[in-house]
């Protein structure tokens, strides 16, 4: 018997049992589309993390410096006051740091807003003119405020569109230029930000940019010139490693200290924050597309089951087909294909349906769905679910085929 032959017997046999072949390929095709399915919200969170992450900046290496301790207790991560402006200006000498395109200094102040009767809360991110640039921020409205503004302390502020809905209405045309109160100071918008979005790793729109001698001298309450970060970026992405270093030396140096293991800074580049992040979705989709083969196996038990119903229910046809000359490997490979057949269908099936409510899902606007970004089926994904689907009815069916075909054609002859 060919395999043409056995499809066409495998095919006309399950047909037979319409319904009950109907269930099995349910089974199958639940199982499939769920790994789709949960695999693509995998995908999907990673893509928006990555791309939340790159909305950061490009090429981008952070220094913290160190925490303090009071009474031998640690303060928290970053919470010392290592970094100078200093520093920052030692890191613009490209003659020391070829590698390093630019350096901004980061302060945060409290972001108590009010205009009118109206208030919010927004993180104030003090910094220089180069901000906007070195974060990737780009201005829908007005200006960026200018190095002579920050040289004069300037009581101007660059706010996101979270802060333009929940204090002038959702218009930024009309928050330039007027006044509000942050932390009681006054302080003038010169410009708006272009939304971001709000999602992964946080709110990127709920933000306003001050110039950093302004915030030292009008926000922090009198604390000096803190600055908790400094944000440094690269030539390019091939050259962060090399950038790190000259920051790494350049630090070391301007703090005299020659044990860097004795380092008052740390450092992470934008690429082991991917990687970290990178890590934790990477897990997420194994354990969505791992819950989800669960089904899989379920399905393949019920093919199994279905074909020990069928081999006794056809044992005195197999009887037949051994008494007029079938061989053992023929009796085989139609239950095979019988199995492969169903598991099969059910693979196709799942994978139009996992790949169709993959594609739905963001249509329900749903919030859950929302924090965990668009779903993105992966093509190898959808073909190793249908392999393994086929795999399962393969690995499935050879018990029932088996037993099928060690009948022997004189007692299945005499079954009824």
């Amino acid at each position: 018997m060919t395999v043409a032959e056995a499809l066409l017997v495998a095919i006309s046999g399950l047909s037979a049992n319409r319904l009950r072949s109907g269930l099995t390929v349910l089974g199958i095709m639940i199982g499939v589309g769920a790994v789709v399915l949960l695999v693509a919200v995998g995908n999907g969170a990673s893509v928006q993390v990555t791309n939340q992450i790159e909305s950061l900046g490009s090429n981008l290496i952070y220094i913290y410096p160190a925490s303090t301790r009071t009474a031998g207790v640690a303060q928290g991560f970053g919470s010392g006051q290592t970094l100078t402006m200093t520093d920052v200006q030692a890191l613009t000498d490209h003659s020391q740091a070829p590698d390093i395109a630019d350096a901004i200094p980061i302060a945060n102040a409290p972001g108590l807003m009010t205009r009118g009767s109206q208030n919010w809360f927004a993180p104030v991110v003090a910094s220089t003119q180069d901000f906007a640039t070195v974060r990737n921020y780009q201005i829908q409205d007005g200006q960026f405020f200018s190095q002579s503004q920050v040289n004069s302390s300037a009581r101007v502020v660059v706010i996101g569109q979270t802060v333009v809905d929940n204090l002038f209405g959702g218009s930024p045309q009309a928050a330039l230029g007027q006044s509000i109160k942050i932390q009681r100071q006054p302080f003038t918008v010169i410009g708006t930000f272009v939304p971001k979005g709000s999602q992964g790793l946080g709110n990127q729109d709920n933000v306003a940019a001050v110039p950093i001698t302004a915030a030292w001298n009008y926000l922090t309450g009198g604390r000096g010139k803190n600055i908790s970060q400094v944000v440094v970026q690269a030539t390019s992405a091939s050259t962060i490693t090399r950038a790190t270093q000259e920051a790494t030396q350049i630090l070391l140096a301007d703090h005299k200290i020659s044990d860097p293991s004795q380092a008052d800074f740390s450092t992470q580049s934008q690429q082991d924050i991917l990687a970290s992040y990178g890590q934790v979705t990477q897990t997420l989709t194994v354990l969505l597309g791992s819950v989800a083969a669960i089904a899989l196996v379920v399905g393949g038990i019920g093919i199994m089951n279905i074909m020990l119903v069928t081999v006794t229910e056809r044992t005195r046809e197999i009887g037949i087909r051994k008494a007029i000359g079938a061989r053992r490997s023929d009796i085989l490979l139609q239950f095979l294909i019988e199995s492969m057949f169903l598991s099969g269908i059910g693979g196709i099936l799942g994978i139009v349906i996992g790949w169709g409510v993959a594609l739905w899902l963001p249509h329900l606007n749903l919030s859950v769905l929302a924090s965990l970004g668009r779903p993105v089926v992966s093509v190898p994904s959808a073909l190793l679910a249908f392999g393994v689907s086929v795999g399962i009815g393969l690995f499935f069916g050879i018990y029932p085929a088996n037993r099928a075909a060690a009948l022997n054609p004189i007692e299945a002859l005499r079954y009824e």
